[in-house]
Order: structure tokens, then sequence, then C-alpha cells
């Protein structure tokens, strides 16, 4: 629930000076509410030292006071978060809000069905009217009950939306707090952006003069802080690169680049992207890498050309819910160092991926039909730390699979299926408290694990058939006891109908 103190420095150093805030034992670092715990380090950002190295003016015990004061709001609602817990993931505030929708469809309907009930013979208009009253009151409870869980799953997940960009702009108002108070001011700014602005305009300028089609504009590296809308007029373009630079917004008129195959936004400060970018049917390379997104759109899963998407390196807590169900042409995806704790059952859509890397994340766990993935041929899970513990039965269906790297988690035993990854040539497991296979056979490499995994495949399977035969045997034998049985009760039944006072039958004697 704390701040991470390499996104939000100043903050993370002020809430540790305040004595009713500080954290009860030394051990518990101050963690992002959706980041990993990292590494153990002896220079821990908790005591501010090498902020303070920076930013001298911290240790000033008035400028310490107002930052306190103008950070308030962020101890209590980290105190109501810490008592609500941690944050739902994606997935399941998506089935939370499809399951009120739901709610509301069948409150809707069963309302009308008492608004249109016809009033019986013989009752009086006003005690008809309370019965539809009371039964609208009791449709309504029954639905408010119904839908208080999943309501509860959706808010939780929105206060810590809340609690994040509450964070954010805490460490804006200290910033700012702390600028006002320094000595110190930059300058200049301004005639730099007046320079890339009038790079800009050339580009543009060269499209509405000249007679040419404008199939690539690279502009990376050249401090840019906006894309002007025009862009969007540049219907010709097959390749846009604008990275490394410092764009925070991404037009919507970038829908009119509609031949568009290859975008790169990387290293930008981006905080989201327009839902405009659905509209980009030909894009096939998406890079958003390096820098500060929240969320993917939804809209994503419209560009349906989509070969590589490159989402590495940003603060993504969850990925959108369909994204698997459409873009059946993604080849490679990557997704490492963000936050994200699950991956969409979805994901098991994407027929033609490749590669797929979500090392540094928090993942818990991996969909249950992730087998379906059969042209994998390289899978990074490593350093998802105390997150990640086990792995799904039908990981051995990934037969292609040639690299795995699973370090740096807490397995404690490969799935007994993973002997049938016979493509298998990379493997790491460092640092993972494995029990199956034992660490003797894992330093040996990966084909004395494939060996190892391989033949306890087969001696349960060996059981499991053992077992089958004895069921079968068990059913067969009882069978056979049931019908010999029968079959003494008939024959002692007509012996006594024989021998017995019993009136004879001639046909009967002459059978016997």
């Amino acid at each position: 629930m704390d701040p991470n103190p390499k996104k939000f420095p100043i903050l993370s150093y002020v809430l540790s000076r305040i004595p009713s805030l500080s954290r009860p034992t030394p051990a518990a670092a101050a963690y992002d509410i959706e980041q990993p715990p990292p590494p153990p380090s002896p220079s821990s950002a908790a005591d501010g030292s090498h902020l303070v190295s920076r930013m001298l003016n911290l240790t000033d015990p008035n400028l310490l006071a107002s930052m306190t004061t103008a950070v308030s709001d962020v101890a209590q609602t980290r105190s109501v978060l810490r008592a609500l817990g941690d944050r739902p993931d994606h997935e399941a505030v998506d089935n939370a809000r499809a399951t009120m929708a739901e709610i509301e469809a069948r409150l809707a309907k069963r309302l009308e069905a008492i608004v249109l009930e016809e009033r019986p013979e013989g009752v009086d208009r006003l005690e008809w009217r309370e019965e539809q009253a009371r039964k609208e009151r009791e449709c309504r409870d029954a639905a408010e009950k119904e839908r208080s869980v999943y309501k509860a799953v959706v808010q939780l997940d929105e206060m810590h939306g809340a609690y994040q960009e509450l964070l954010r702009e805490a460490e804006e108002r200290l910033v700012k707090i702390y600028e006002g108070c320094s000595s110190s001011s930059g300058g200049g700014g301004d005639g730099e952006e007046e320079i890339v602005d009038e790079a800009v305009v050339a580009v543009l300028k060269e499209v509405e003069m000249g007679k040419r089609v404008v199939e690539r504009v690279e502009l990376s590296g050249r401090q840019l802080r906006i894309l002007p809308e025009a862009f969007g007029r540049l219907h010709g373009l097959l390749l846009l690169d604008v990275s490394a630079n410092l764009l925070e917004v991404i037009p919507d008129s970038i829908a009119g680049l509609e031949r568009l195959e290859e975008l790169n936004l990387s290293s930008n400060q981006l905080r989201s992207l327009p839902d405009s970018i659905g509209l980009l049917v030909n894009l096939k390379i998406l890079n958003v890498s390096s820098n500060k997104l929240k969320a993917l759109p939804d809209s994503i899963s419209h560009c349906k050309s989509l070969v590589e998407l490159d989402a590495s390196f940003n603060e993504l807590a969850f990925l959108p819910t369909n994204i698997g169900y459409e873009l059946v042409n993604l080849q490679k995806l990557l997704i490492h160092l963000n936050k994200i704790r699950s991956l969409p059952t979805s994901v098991c859509e994407m027929k033609s991926l490749r590669q797929l890397d979500a090392h540094f994340n928090e993942l818990r766990g991996l969909p249950h039909a992730i087998g379906r993935l059969t042209n994998m041929e390289t899978l990074n899970l490593g350093s998802n730390f105390s997150d990640l513990t086990e792995l799904p039965e039908t990981f051995g269906d990934l037969t292609n699979l040639r690299e795995l790297d699973l370090s740096n988690n807490q397995i404690h035993a490969l799935p007994d299926t993973f002997g049938r990854l016979d493509n298998l040539t990379k493997l790491n497991l460092d640092q993972n408290p494995l029990v199956v296979p034992p660490p003797e056979v894992v330093s040996k490499g990966v084909e004395a694990v494939k060996i190892f995994m391989a033949k306890r495949w087969i001696d349960i399977l060996i059981e499991e058939e053992h077992k089958s035969k004895i069921e079968a045997e068990q059913t067969q034998t009882g069978w056979l006891t049931r019908s010999t049985s029968w079959l003494n009760n008939f024959v002692s039944t007509v012996s006594e109908n024989v021998a017995g006072k019993s009136p004879r039958d001639p046909y009967l004697d002459q059978q016997l």
C-alpha cells in the first residue's frame, strides 16, 4: 500500500517522516500497491539519504511541515485500503460488471411483469397498487442484495485506481512545493519546444505542398511534446516513429492513418492511448514500451492485423479481457516489467503466438487452457517472485516450446506433463524451491529434467492404467456374482415346483 520510492521519491520520504504513518518495522519496505517487492538492498529508499543529498532543502522543518499537510489525504486513503485488501484482477472486475448488468436486466423484466400484471376482480385499485409497490420493493431489495457482492469488487478496484492517481497528484504537489521553496529555477524550455515544433511543421508542409505520398515519418529523439492533429491527414503513411520524445498524448486523429503498418511510440510520457487506435486495422507492429501506461484500451483488440505488440516497461496492471479473441494473428507479445497479476483467459486463443515475455510482473498463475498455444516457442515467466507458485497441467501441451525461463519464482513442482516438451532446448529454473524435479536433476541441465519428468509421467500413466484394470475386474466380478446368484435362485424355484405338490405342467415335465 505504501508508495513506491522509485516512482514517488518525495512522497515516500515525507510519509516516512510522519511518526504516526511510519512503518512498524524496518523490514516492511515501501512498495506500490501494484509493484512486486524488489530484492532487499543495503541502500533502502526509506531512509531518504540519497534523496536528501540531491534535494538539500528537504531537511528544512518548515518545508517538511508544509509537505506533510499536503499529503494528509494520501495517508487517510492508505489506511482505508489496508483494511479493505488487495486490488482485484482486471478479469474479476470485468466479470463483476457483466454480472451486475445481467442482474439489472433481470430486474427490469420483473418490474415490467409487475406493471403489466392485471388487477384481479374484486380487488380495490388502491390495494392493488400497494401490492404492486410491495412486490417492486421486494424485487429491488433482492436485486440489490445480489448485486452488492459484485458492486464491492468494482468499488474496491475503483478505489485502488483512484489511490494510484492520488499518489501521482501528491507527488506533483510536493515537487511544486519544493520548487517554490528552492532558490534555483530552470528556464529556456520554451525555446527548445518551439524548435521541435518547427521540425514537425516542416514534415506537414512537405506533405501538403509536395506531390509525392509520404510513407515513412521518423521523428525519434527530437524532444517532441506535441503531435499535431494534422498528422491524421497523412493517409498514405506506412511507418510512424516518434519514439524517445516527451509526448504525453496521442491525438484521436491518428485513426486517419488507415494504411499504417508500423507505429513506434516507445520511450515517451504517455499515460494512455486513444480509443481510436482500434481503427488502425492494417497495423502490424505496435511499440508502446517505456511509457507510463496504466492500461491498454479495449479497442486495441480491433487491430486484427497485429503481429507484434510491445507494451513492456509500463505500469500495466492487466490486459484487456477480450484481447485474445480478436488478435489471432499476433506472434509476439512483450509485456515484461509491468504489474500484471493475471493473464485473461482469452490469451489462450492467440493460436499464432510464438513468443510471450511476461517476466518481472506479479503473475499468480497461468490460465488453465494455456496449452492451446501450441505454436509457442519462447516463454519467459521469470522474476514474478513469490506470486508464481505453480503451473497448470496443460503446460505439457506446449509441444513446440524451445526456450523457457521460470527463474526467480516460488515453484515447488513442475507439472507432471512437463516431460512432453520434447523440443525444449533452453530451460532456466534458478532461484526456485523445487522439489520435483529434485535439485540434483536440475543441476544436470534441461535434458536431465526432461528425462526425469518423462519417466515420472510414464509411471503415472502406468499406475492409472493399473487402477483402471482393477476397477474393471471388480466391476466384472460383481456382475458375474449377481448373475450366478440369479441363476441359482431360478433353478431352485423350478426344482421346488417340480418336486412339490403344485399342479404339474406336461410341457415343463417334457422339458425337464
